[in-house]
């Protein structure tokens, strides 16, 4: 029945016969459908073949294998030559390893052999376990993952022979460790880091890798042990630092490795919620370095913290309290007798009205516990200590997790010799207070991923307004000490609330008499600044609090500006100057830029803190006023910046009318030629200076530190290039000064320089200085060119151009990723933009890109979403399509938390926890946290994060919190009572 059906039907499965004719070759590139057998058969009366796939006989031989997935001889033969052309390069790759393996027999010593042996093991898995097809790739997935563990246990096998013809090179060890971390299980893994601390405890490198471990070990993580880990670390190597173990040497700069791995100890303490522990640690590390008895400087660092205990434990006011007089004044008045007690008389208005932690009981369960406990964490990291005059104790105190035994901090206490140490020791406290500092002399430890946490450090330079001035003060993206909240939180105030700021002001006034006058002026700067930050945050807040805070700054800014060694001080007048044209106050703000430029003398170009001061002032002229190219105003008169600058060229004082007063055209073309010529002169001295052999005598580091000073001279002259000649003029001096700079850096970190300077702490600031020069002035060109174009019009090659050319070389720069993602993203074609984050990416390890690749698909993705919502979907969608940006940005997290330093990085995991949640992927985003946890397990944040996006489950994340021993300042009981109340 079926057959006459078919026969009555027309032809349409009827497979023609294709002519044998020369034309059959242009057939290949469609699907051949001849079946000569099965027509041969055909004309003979048979019937073609039934099978599973053809049970009508209907479908030649070809369409049936088509529809087995299989194809014709043709493409098995490509197949082969595909195979056979893998097989040679597997022969060669072969014969590489035979290379390696012949050299390694020579040279087993050759530690980076061995390294470069092991990581070629990837390229030849590339090789031989890629190239499959699609379709065979999906068959081959099991295998493939079988084969990724084969090429892990070969390259543990090359690691374990590099050990054992090497068992003291820990570089070596740490390789094979890493491997390891993926193919054992972390009971084992862990076995195996203990006993290599325990054979190399003079290792700040390992110690720093083995404390990470620890840190995101998570099934047997816990405050108490990751802190005790610290401790016994930091004892270890203050050991080895005296020479009391005498079985390993000390190795070069040890110091330098404590004072690293002491700060990241207090940073885990803070973002784990024990802020009380944090500080005291930074206390009591301050009190033994700074007020030291001079009868106990020749022990050992053990002995000191023996001599130390009694004085802590005393209950002597500690660095930051009110009357304290440190370490080495009660040691003396104890000889004596002790202290008299003094009358406690300022205590008074500390009994203030306690206000009501819960202000609103009907909000939800959960609402109420972020509240209160991101209130408390703002108001109780001080630690607390019992008032004697008002006859208090241990057991008054409430939250006992507010008092600090010496036992906590007693195993971290170290001893840091060196001024410079002393230096950043007090610069990461100020940073960790929340206090801006110079990145230089701090380390920059913002940058580093485990303290990455805070969005502001990709939202920087976003005020279009402030195009020349908003990278004045860059964002480390780290939260001050108080602030820990959920991710997109906000702070309860813009500062550190009353206690901080008395505590700040009181650690000042007590550091004051013990530290050089470089030292008081660098923190006085600091200070400067903090004042200036806390204004611009309350700058989009009410005004009543903006008056408050700005009569608050105003005050103690003066106050620092009266200090003897602060008075011929141009940083900290130009900061001073800054803070007032914030406030809107122009003219109080000119006159104070004028009185510091008096004081500057008649140095003119030749004093770099007169340039930076002058170019500030210039910079927010051109931004506030009608300043533009040309060298002209709209009236004919010469724009107040320009005024500025050649009064500067000339050496003269300037004054807030020296803005207005004409300038002729002849003090012009002399102020560019003294701008060249102090350029060319300074590039020449700085390119020589460096390049000479280092003297190790520290007036030649600071007078060439003084040289490095580039960016305020650079600065001018271009400003003063843009405004009389033009942006090309401006720009050909930005492109050939980064050009010898960046020539001259390069250079010094060549391995020349570094491995003979490498333990040299003055040749390594000099470096670190001159990249962070480098860094600003390609900032400084980059803000310019993007100012231009707001105002007139500019090719974007241009700036698109200075800005991957700079970023090749800081890929670590916010400031200038922040403005790449805004120049990138006002142009819907991202092709070029993915391309460069693409290759930054694959050559850096660094975090920074990686977040601001993912933060630039994320406003791509808004506007795309806030295109279609504006008009009707149907036309949305015909010319802005979705493109699949929700995939890609979630591909680019998991890409960068699969990175090395990614995947420890606090602000990464959260912002892809917030981004799964605002796609509505709720089960994701819980699985994502419990897989953050893996890795991240000591970041309270994130638990407040999850508490604010999945509210059903607080009672298991307050648990989990307490159970790995992180701070929680109200227990869920406790929220219960104040509830009822």
């Amino acid at each position: 029945m079926c057959r006459e059906l078919l026969k009555s039907q027309p032809p349409l499965l009827t497979i023609p016969r294709v002519c044998e004719s020369s034309d059959v070759t242009n057939s290949n590139r469609f699907l051949p459908l001849e079946d000569v057998e099965g027509e041969k058969k055909g004309e003979t009366g048979g019937s073609a073949q039934t099978s599973s796939v053809n049970p009508l006989g209907v479908y030649d031989s070809t369409t049936a294998l088509w529809l087995q997935g299989k194809g014709k001889q043709e493409q098995t033969d490509e197949h082969d030559k595909h195979n056979l052309e893998t097989g040679q390069e597997a022969v060669l790759l072969t014969g590489q390893t035979e290379e390696f393996n012949r050299k390694l027999r020579e040279q087993p010593e050759d530690t980076q052999l061995w390294l470069k042996f092991i990581r070629y093991q990837d390229e030849l898995s590339a090789t031989v376990f890629g190239g499959e097809d699609e379709q065979q790739a999906k068959e081959l997935q099991e295998s493939r993952k079988s084969s990724y563990k084969a090429v892990l246990e070969k390259k543990l096998s090359i690691a374990e022979r590099a050990v054992a013809s090497n068992p003291s090179c820990v570089t070596l060890q740490r390789e094979k460790l890493r491997i390891c971390q993926e193919l054992w299980e972390p009971s084992a893994l862990a076995k195996e880091w203990k006993k290599l601390v325990f054979l190399h405890p003079n290792s700040g490198p390992l110690w720093r890798e083995y404390l990470l471990f620890t840190q995101s070990y998570f099934s047997n993580f816990s405050v108490s042990k990751v802190n005790s880990a610290y401790g016994k670390c930091l004892s270890m190597l203050s050991a080895v630092r005296d020479g009391s173990m005498v079985s390993h040497p000390a190795q070069p700069g040890i110091e330098e490795d404590m004072l690293d791995i002491f700060t990241k100890q207090c940073h885990f303490l803070r973002q784990s919620g024990h802020s009380e522990k944090a500080l005291s640690l930074f206390q009591a590390v301050i009190d033994f370095t700074f007020f030291k008895p001079d009868s106990v400087r020749q022990l050992s660092t053990k002995q000191q913290v023996e001599f130390f205990e009694p004085f802590w434990d005393s209950g002597e006011a500690r660095v930051g309290e009110w009357d304290a007089r440190g370490w080495k004044a009660w040691m003396v008045q104890q000889e004596r007798g002790g202290w008299v007690q003094p009358c406690a008389e300022e205590e008074e208005e500390e009994e203030e009205e306690e206000e009501e932690e819960v202000k609103d009981r009907s909000q939800p369960r959960w609402t109420v516990w972020l509240d209160v406990e991101s209130s408390r964490e703002a108001a109780h990291w001080l630690p607390w200590r019992p008032d004697k005059a008002k006859g208090q104790s241990e057991d008054d105190c409430e939250d006992p997790e507010r008092q600090v035994l010496f036992d906590d901090i007693g195993p971290s206490l170290i001893c840091l010799s060196s001024p410079e140490l002393q230096l950043r020791l007090l610069l990461n406290f100020l940073s960790f207070l929340g206090l801006p500092v110079d990145t230089v002399l701090s380390a920059n430890l913002g940058h580093r991923g485990l303290l990455l946490e805070d969005l502001s450090l990709l939202t920087q330079g976003s005020d279009s307004r402030r195009a020349l001035t908003s990278h004045n003060l860059p964002s480390l993206g780290v939260n001050s000490v108080g602030h820990m909240t959920t991710l997109q939180g906000t702070r309860k105030w813009a500062g550190l609330g009353k206690h901080g700021e008395k505590f700040v002001n009181t650690m000042f006034n007590m550091l004051q008499p013990v530290l050089s006058s470089q030292q008081r002026a660098v923190l006085s700067l600091s200070r400067m600044q903090y004042e200036k930050l806390k204004v611009f945050r309350c700058m989009h807040g009410n005004k009543k609090r903006l008056r408050s805070q700005s009569k608050i700054s105003k005050r103690i800014a003066k106050s620092l500006l009266k200090e003897p060694e602060n008075r011929s001080s141009l940083a900290m007048w130009r900061e001073f100057a800054h803070l007032e044209w914030m406030l809107g106050n122009l003219e109080e703000a000119r006159k104070v830029f004028s009185t510091a430029t008096a004081l500057g003398g008649g140095k003119g170009l030749a004093n770099p803190s007169l340039c930076e001061l002058c170019l500030l002032w210039a910079q927010l002229e051109v931004e506030d006023g009608a300043s533009g190219p040309g060298g002209v105003l709209k009236d004919g008169s010469a724009p107040p910046a320009v005024c500025l600058l050649t009064r500067l060229a000339e050496g003269n004082a300037l004054s807030p009318s020296s803005s207005s007063q004409p300038v002729s055209p002849v003090a012009v073309l002399k102020a560019r030629r003294s701008y060249e010529q102090a350029l060319t002169a300074a590039l020449s001295a700085f390119d020589e200076d460096l390049c000479s052999p280092q003297d190790n005598q520290k007036s030649h580091v600071a007078v060439q530190e003084e040289k490095l000073r580039l960016r305020g001279l650079l600065g001018c002259y271009a400003l003063f290039q843009y405004l009389t000649m033009g942006i090309k003029a401006a720009n050909a001096i930005y492109s050939q000064a980064r050009e010898r700079m960046d020539k001259l850096h390069s250079a010094l970190t060549s391995d020349k320089h570094t491995r003979a300077d490498a333990h040299h702490s003055g040749s390594n600031l000099l470096v670190s200085r001159l990249a962070s020069e480098c860094e600003m002035v390609a900032v400084q060109q980059a803000s310019l060119l993007k100012y231009h174009m707001s105002v007139g019009v500019f090719p974007l090659a241009t700036l698109r151009d200075t800005l991957t050319s700079a970023l090749l070389s800081w890929p670590s720069s916010a400031p200038l990723w922040s403005v790449y993602v805004q120049v990138e993203n006002r142009y819907h074609s991202a092709g070029r933009a993915r391309r460069f984050f693409h290759a930054v990416t694959r050559d850096s390890s660094c975090v920074v890109p990686r977040l601001f690749a993912i933060v630039a698909e994320q406003q791509r993705k808004q506007l795309v979403d806030a295109a279609q919502r504006s008009c009707d979907k149907s036309t949305a969608l015909s010319f802005l399509p979705e493109n699949g940006l929700s995939n890609r940005i979630r591909g680019l997290f998991e890409n960068a938390i699969g990175s090395e330093k990614g995947v420890h990085c606090p602000l990464l995991w959260r912002m892809y926890i917030h981004y799964l949640v605002s796609e509505g992927k709720l089960d994701k985003a819980k699985g994502l946290f419990y897989k953050a946890l893996q890795n991240i397990p000591w970041v309270k944040g994130l638990y407040m994060d999850a508490v604010q996006l999945f509210p059903e489950h607080l009672q298991e994340f307050v648990d989990l919190m307490t159970e790995k021993e992180l701070r929680v300042r109200l227990p869920l009981e406790e929220l219960d009572i104040l509830l009822e109340d």
